[in-house]
């Protein structure tokens, strides 16, 4: 760290706290980036936010206080009522200076002490007031709808007051915390479980504790159900028989059991990787404890504590805190839903009725249901690793497995308590025809559905309680393969389910159900959302109504087949021979060896590896095209989007600059767009070349902004893409690029995903990403960026996008 950037960032945060100038000029400016961030955030959800508050907050100020707040008044304050503001509370007793990093403490505090010793304490100050919310004896309703909405939702909540802070801040806080987490755990064990049965009563739902909304005077605990729009009754009415459920009859024991091994988890997690953490986890917990206040000893006092704390809590003790929180009192039931013709929804007498009824059913305990099956009976046939090399460039190693499959790994010491691995063969859905595509979509996502083996998705949940573990297949255009990550004390099971995963798909027809019944309810709205008229829209012009990049709709449904998409994806994981499986982290080769001879060396590879072709290759149109056009929406907004295309080498040094342009682009845009027209709350770029089709290149810059402005500021865009071209970049914002470029590089080499792609790009592409990188870097070149953003809008390929909204001329 140097000094001097140090000494930089803490000026900054001096004139923050006490001296910004708020000239005149500058405000009007900034109200016009505000009016553009009011534009963008104003989608469905925020208009059903201020339909809310007021519903759900009578009497409260927070009734009214959403962030931004009114646009009449950010268009007309006056600049004084701005600095009265800010010298009323940005104040000293306010603020906290909070450096974490690698720095001479001792230096740091006495520069901070004399550096922020000028800022005058002010006079008369204000108290801060954390404004209170009401209770409620009688249930308050609440109904919000909007047209733009995609989605139906009912929430409960049941208010409570928070803990204390003379609590909070200490041991007793780490405690009751731990209560919620276990009781969240549980709940949502059971939603889950629910969610997965046909004729679900929502498509999901979910429990937590923790702040009513934005008070921080009132927790809640808080139930919520997305549910189908003819459902409604159905989803208010198990989410709250769950509720009572829980609170006549509690948690089961043996669901506590795995709740509680689940919370242990995570902290051993944290403890393990205490001496790894990113100082920007120090800054928010610490920031987190300025403004919320809360128990932060460190982790090697909180894993301590709740190793000793946890076993003597029992599922007696949190069930009997869950019903000193959730009463009958104090209860807002919320709906949200989209606002459609055809559609009525319940009135508020309707769904406290509904609720009502539900609280005073005949309701049974939970049964839970959990086998004691080990997830394998039978082990495969070990096979053998034949051969070992070593790649010194990289440091890993290579065996070669008695089945063909390769494993390249390498050992790090970045993360104690982490190990990747990815597996990947040739293939991909371009080797199905084009009446599969709608399959393919959905492929490996159905497959997953049904568990593993002889167990279902909710069966493993319960069995793989406690242990740190991700196994998730996937299916690309050329490729097919496993992600997966755990630990080194669960390896041994995530090679099971990596086993599994290839030979033992499992069909669960129910399961498949209720997902059908998910995938309808979602996307039968989803028009009502303006941007999916951007996305048809790109689809059409840009990748000229490509089947492979067409949005999924309700009527694809009926073009599901299961029992096709289960061969479809045996046929894809039916031979190993060509795969790499790769592994990185804190790995003991001597423990490793042993598990890919047991579960890799023994998948199957009789057949021929797979042929990828250039079937679902998506090309970009060429040529110059623009296409304006309407939509209907409730935030006036104009949407652009430009797209530049062309052919470049796939090389790392062509890789390298084009995300120096795309960099450079964003501090361009972010001065000349936003900064000094005031035109969009922000400029969105993207840069990439791909392989597949090979070398297709495309940068693609995207805003919104008012429809009254769109040309002029797109305009700008283009004279300063045209401008690369010419004059190449400013050197500042060269070396701010390559700085960060140089920095990031810095930081890569400490992870274990960096590695993880360095070694795929090599063994998976034939790509060297990495021993060329940083001679390339430090030879890069203003005139080499100038001349690579030549090279590509020089052929001429430009798409306009813009959506309107249909009032605009």
């Amino acid at each position: 760290t140097r000094n001097s950037i140090i000494d930089s960032c803490l000026l900054v945060l001096h004139d923050w706290s006490g001296f910004i100038t708020l000239d005149p000029k500058e405000i009007d400016k900034e109200r016009g980036v505000i009016r553009e961030e009011w534009r963008t955030r104003g989608n469905a959800q925020m208009r059903i936010w201020e339909q809310m508050f007021p519903q759900i907050y009578p009497g409260s100020k927070y009734a009214n206080r959403l962030p931004i707040g009114s646009i009449d008044v950010i268009n007309n304050f006056k600049p004084q009522e701005i600095r009265d503001y800010y010298h009323t509370w940005y104040r000293p007793d306010q603020q906290a200076i909070i450096v974490v990093g690698d720095v001479n403490v001792d230096k740091v505090e006495a520069d901070i002490k004399k550096m922020f010793a000028d800022i005058p304490k002010r006079t008369n100050e204000k108290e801060r007031v954390y404004f209170p919310v009401p209770d409620n004896d009688e249930p308050i309703v609440a109904i919000s709808k909007d047209k733009e909405a995609t989605s139906t939702s009912i929430n409960l909540f049941f208010k409570h007051d928070p803990l204390p802070d003379a609590i909070k801040s200490t041991a007793a806080g780490l405690v009751v915390d731990y209560m919620k987490s276990v009781a969240a755990t549980m709940m949502n064990e059971r939603f889950d479980e629910m969610r997965q049965k046909a004729n679900a009563p929502f498509l999901y739902a979910g429990a937590s504790d923790g702040e009513y909304f934005v008070s921080k005077t009132k927790d809640a605990w808080s139930v919520f159900a997305a549910c189908k729009e003819t459902g409604i009754d159905q989803a208010l009415t198990a989410i709250t028989e769950e509720t009572e459920r829980m609170k006549r009859y509690g948690f089961t024991p043996s669901e506590y059991d795995r709740a509680r091994i689940n919370v242990l988890k995570m902290y051993e997690t944290q403890y393990n990787e205490r001496e790894k953490q990113k100082n920007n986890r120090y800054a928010q917990e610490y920031v987190t404890h300025f403004t919320s206040g809360g128990y932060i000893p460190g982790i090697e006092t909180e894993y301590t504590l709740i190793n000793q704390v946890a076993p003597k809590i029992t599922v007696e003790d949190v069930n009997e805190f869950l019903k000193q929180i959730i009463t009958n009192k104090n209860i807002v039931i919320s709906l949200t839903a989209p606002e459609k013709e055809g559609v009525t929804l319940p009135t508020k007498a309707d769904l406290l009725a509904v609720f009502n009824k539900a609280a005073q059913a005949t309701i049974a305990p939970y049964v839970d249901t959990v086998s004691n099956e080990p997830l394998m009976s039978q082990l495969p046939k070990a096979g053998k690793v034949v051969s070992e090399s070593k790649d010194a460039a990289l440091d890993a190693t290579i065996w070669t497995l008695s089945n063909g499959a390769k494993v390249i790994f390498k050992t790090t010491d970045f993360k104690k308590d982490e190990i990747t691995m990815s597996a990947q063969g040739k293939g991909g859905v371009s080797i199905f025809p084009t009446s599969d595509i709608i399959n393919t979509k959905v492929l490996t996502e159905v497959v997953s559905l049904g568990g593993l083996g002889k167990f279902s998705q909710v069966e493993l949940t319960k069995m793989l309680a406690g242990k740190l573990l991700s196994v998730t297949p996937y299916a690309g255009a050329e490729n097919q393969g496993i992600n997966a990550s755990t630990n080194p004390k669960d390896l041994e099971t995530m090679m099971q389910l990596v086993y599994m995963t290839f030979t033992q798909p499992r069909m669960d027809q129910e399961a498949f159900d209720s997902y059908m019944e998910r995938m309808k309810a979602q996307l039968l709205n989803a028009q009502m959302n303006p941007m999916v008229a951007m996305v048809d829209s790109i689809n059409k012009v840009v990748f000229n109504n490509n089947p492979w990049k067409t949005r999924f709709t309700v009527e694809d449904l009926s073009k599901i087949n299961y029992a096709h998409i289960m061969d479809m994806y045996k046929e894809l994981f039916a031979s190993v021979k060509d795969y790499n499986f790769i592994f990185v982290g804190n790995i003991d080769p001597a423990t490793l060896k042993p598990l890919v001879e047991q579960y890799i060396a023994s998948l199957p590879a009789a057949k021929a590896p797979l042929k990828p072709t250039q079937a679902a290759a998506v090309k970009v149109n060429k040529g110059e095209i623009k296409n304006v056009f309407n939509r209907a929406m409730q935030t006036p907004k104009a949407t652009v989007l430009d797209f530049y295309s062309g052919s470049i080498p796939y090389t790392l040094e062509n890789m390298m600059t084009l995300s120096f342009f795309d960099q450079i682009l964003d501090i361009l845009f972010t001065e000349k767009v936003r900064e000094e027209q005031g035109g969009t709350y922000g400029v969105s770029c993207s840069a990439g070349i791909s392989r597949y089709p090979m070398n297709q290149t495309i940068v693609q810059i995207y805003f919104d902004t008012d429809p009254e402005k769109y040309a002029q500021l797109n305009e700008i865009v283009k004279k300063e893409i045209k401008n690369m071209t010419v004059a190449g970049p400013r050197a500042e914002d060269f070396s701010k690029v390559k700085e960060f470029m140089l920095k990031k590089r810095k930081e890569n080499l400490q992870e274990n995903g960096f590695w993880m792609g360095v070694l795929s790009s090599k063994y998976n592409q034939d790509f060297d990403s990495y021993t060329q990188y940083d001679a390339l870097l430090n030879a890069m070149t203003p005139e080499k960026v100038k001349q690579l953003a030549k090279k590509l809008i020089d052929q001429n390929n430009q798409i306009d996008l813009i959506m309107l909204p249909e009032a605009a001329k």
